[in-house]
């Protein structure tokens, strides 16, 4: 089982500038992987595509045999609702609902807010936001909002957690936090982490390491 892209290729604008240049690749599930890279070798780009969120331009992506691509609109919402996570560099939270309530906005769609109430209760404790469930965004640093935001990702016990930058507005203690945890699910509940970073300490904890260098795999 696992994730394959096969001649993956991605422009942008007119005339097209070519961002990711035919990546061939595959992630096994249960992997704990880093992308990394300078700033425009198309790690972001990389990542949305692989998971669902942006559309490639040309090549084909496989979940587990089933091509991406085939999918139609009931199917790939399907997939994103249950079996994908999402970190942000942007916390992207609903100003107008506490933290709880932001944590359990994936439940909503599913009607599953009471069921998943004591595991967000969890996830908020995990992020080291205990006490602070009832608080609105607008009450916490832009760090406690990228924490709701992570606890809001692994709400659904994801197979697959995709991450870019899930660090980049934390300081080094929350962000080794956030890494631990992340290390905690790959290994207790097998989901597949994939994340985004500029940082090289957090880039060698993964498994494995996808290198970028103007939007071709480095070294392949």
């Amino acid at each position: 089982m696992s994730i394959k892209l096969i001649d993956v290729k991605k422009s942008f604008g007119n005339p097209p500038t070519e961002v990711l240049k035919g990546i061939s690749l595959e992630i096994n599930d249960g992997d704990f992987v880093s992308i990394v890279g300078r700033s425009g070798s198309g790690k972001s780009t990389l990542l949305y595509i692989m998971s669902s969120l942006d559309n490639a331009s040309s090549g084909k992506i496989f979940y587990n045999q089933i091509d991406l691509v085939q999918m139609n609109q009931k199917e790939i919402h399907e997939l994103r609702n249950t079996k994908i996570g999402f970190v942000f560099q942007f916390h992207y939270l609903l100003p107008e609902l506490t933290v709880l309530e932001n944590v359990l906005m994936p439940a909503r769609k599913h009607n599953l807010q009471l069921t998943l109430k004591l595991r967000a209760m969890e996830l908020i404790k995990e992020v080291d936001l205990e006490g602070k469930e009832h608080r609105m965004p607008s009450q916490l640093s832009g760090g406690e909002q990228q924490r709701v935001a992570i606890a809001r990702a692994l709400l659904m016990t994801p197979q697959y957690l995709f991450a870019d930058e899930p660090t980049g507005n934390l300081d080094s203690h929350n962000g080794d936090r956030i890494m631990t945890l992340f290390q905690k699910i790959n290994k207790e509940k097998k989901t597949t982490v994939i994340y985004v970073t500029h940082d090289k300490e957090f880039a060698n904890r993964a498994l494995k390491k996808i290198e970028l260098a103007d939007g071709a795999l480095k070294n392949a």
